[in-house]
């Protein structure tokens, strides 16, 4: 257990947003005619934040499984990319590998990307911790909020918002744990222009590609120069 008891202070902030938020959703489902147990399956196994809050409103019209599908593989499309600076970290993760893969969510992400494994934890099972609990949170929370939606009868309007606010509270403390703002500066610079571009409904994507390019193409000329030096 000691990995356990390293490992879960820094998941601490995701507890704090995955459980508002969790609840959150599951008082949408509630509210959307799906109880508690369709509310742990979609937590459990499609685990998918953002896009969770906008199959809701899909399942409630009725859509069809294939349009579903499609709108939230591309919300969720920004998991390729800032999954492939984890390959290498992964690498040596055997049998767990397949589920750090599953559990890569923002967040998750957020803490792996940024902070060492502490002292005495092995590099996989801190990565296991990490991911399991945040992953608990979420479907705890969530199916708490299914649970007693019938008991609660505030608006629930606008509680999808919170996703956005803790997307901003992780960029402000990856801001601080970095000296090199360079990724963060790239990132945001490229988003906006794509905004400007091309319109709120196309820019996410095209704006993913250039920003994993150009670090890609960053991280290169950086491991290139470290071997001339080197050599």
């Amino acid at each position: 257990m000691n990995g356990f008891r390293k490992s879960f202070p820094f998941t601490i902030p995701v507890m704090a947003g995955y459980l508002s938020l969790g609840i959150a959703y599951g008082l949408l489902m509630q509210r959307s005619g799906y109880g508690a147990g369709w509310t742990l399956l979609t937590s459990a196994l499609v685990y998918a934040g953002s896009a969770q809050f906008l199959g809701v409103g899909l399942l409630a019209a009725g859509a069809p499984l294939l349009q579903t599908a499609t709108v939230v593989f591309v919300l969720n499309f920004r998991h390729f990319f800032y999954g492939l600076s984890m390959i290498t970290r992964y690498r040596d993760a055997g049998a767990l590998r397949p589920y750090l893969i599953f559990g890569l969510t923002d967040e998750t992400y957020a803490i792996l990307s940024s902070a060492p494994p502490p002292e005495g934890v092995e590099k996989n099972t801190f990565y296991l911790w990490v991911t399991l609990l945040d992953h608990l949170y979420w479907v705890l929370g969530s199916v708490l909020g299914a649970t007693v939606g019938s008991l609660i009868t505030v608006n629930t309007e606008g509680l999808d918002f919170a996703m956005t606010a803790l997307f901003a509270v992780l960029f402000v403390e990856q801001w601080k744990s970095h000296r090199d703002h360079r990724a963060q500066l790239i990132g945001l610079g490229i988003i906006l222009v794509s905004l400007k571009l091309l319109g709120a409904e196309h820019f996410l994507i095209p704006g993913l590609i250039v920003i994993s390019s150009l670090l890609l193409w960053m991280d290169y000329r950086d491991r290139k120069r470290g071997r001339e030096a080197a050599e």
